[in-house]
């Protein structure tokens, strides 16, 4: 079993930046992440709000997040954590035939996407249903495509599927869009987005890949399909939190609670990141946790404090 003062599981912006500073206070660090580091960041198409960075893309930043965590030595290992388990003052991770210990863990599993939980969204997945706008974007040049959601994420997506597609339908149930008011401005100026607001899709249909949309309108019960290529679906996010699951105290819909010093309650685990109850889930906030867990677990590293 390999000793480490601190495991971080995950290897998002929280998770990444936690890295660099445990790294940085000297501490031996290990990032344990099941896929390419970045998390959802990496496949983010177009950044200009993180402080300092001007207009980047979410592979660029976390390229020179991931290039700044291993020079001050922290460790990557590509590996899926499968538990955790408290054992004294020591905890132990286990991840496939692997196991570590550390003084303290630090939970930075972020978030997954929610299903629209429709017919057809499971069967066309991949096929003309999707969640990454960058991933699949391309692959629908001057086509009718849609995007279900409200969101920022669904208005800057859409914004940026205008690069590619013909046109695009903009689905949410609500009255009114819940995104920053920038972005809202932006797609009312494009003359390529079509919104429907008050709106929910109830069927998603093709043979060999997705062909049309049933939609509904919630105030008039109108009802209207729409032949597209393809369906891009933002409609909100559930955390990554099966691996702490009657370990650590989480909200009602699985989020993590912690304190301001992003402590759990149980000594020696904390939560970083989108994984964690708090109020705005960005990447500067991100940072901002892992930036504090890692001081925290510091703290009680050296000191014994908690």
């Amino acid at each position: 079993m390999a000793s480490y003062d601190v495991v971080v599981v995950g290897a998002g912006p929280a998770g990444l930046t936690a890295g660099i500073y445990a790294g940085r206070a000297r501490l031996r660090a290990l990032v344990l992440e099941g896929m390419m580091p970045g998390g959802q960041v990496v496949v983010t198409s177009h950044i200009e709000n993180y402080p300092g960075a001007g207009s980047t893309t979410g592979a660029e930043l976390v390229a020179a997040m991931h290039e700044q965590m291993t020079t001050f030595g922290a460790e990557l290992k590509t590996t899926n954590a499968t538990a955790i388990e408290v054992r004294g003052e020591e905890i132990v991770v286990t991840a496939g035939s692997d196991t570590f210990n550390a003084r303290a863990i630090i939970v930075c599993t972020g978030t997954g996407y929610r299903k629209l939980g429709v017919p057809g969204e499971g069967e066309f997945l991949g096929r003309g249903v999707s969640y990454c706008a960058t991933c699949d974007g391309p692959f629908y040049k001057d086509l009718e495509i849609a995007v279900v959601g409200g969101g920022d994420s669904a208005l800057q997506e859409a914004l940026y599927l205008t690069t590619f597609a013909k046109r695009v339908y903009l689905i949410h149930r609500r009255d009114e869009f819940r995104a920053v008011p920038i972005l809202q401005e932006r797609v009312r100026a494009n003359d390529k987005i079509e919104c429907f607001c008050s709106t929910v899709v109830e069927r998603i249909s093709g043979a060999n890949g997705v062909e049309s949309i049933d939609i509904r309108n919630v105030k008039t019960d109108e009802t209207a399909t729409h032949p597209i290529a393809g369906v891009f679906l933002f409609v909100g996010l559930k955390p990554k939190t099966e691996l702490v699951q009657g370990v650590v105290e989480t909200s009602d819909d699985g989020f993590i609670l912690t304190d301001r010093e992003m402590k759990t309650n149980v000594r020696g685990i904390l939560a970083a990141g989108d994984c964690r109850v708090k109020l705005l889930r960005q990447i500067s906030t991100a940072v901002g946790d892992g930036a504090t867990a890692a001081f925290a677990a510091q703290r009680l590293i050296e000191d014994g404090e908690w």
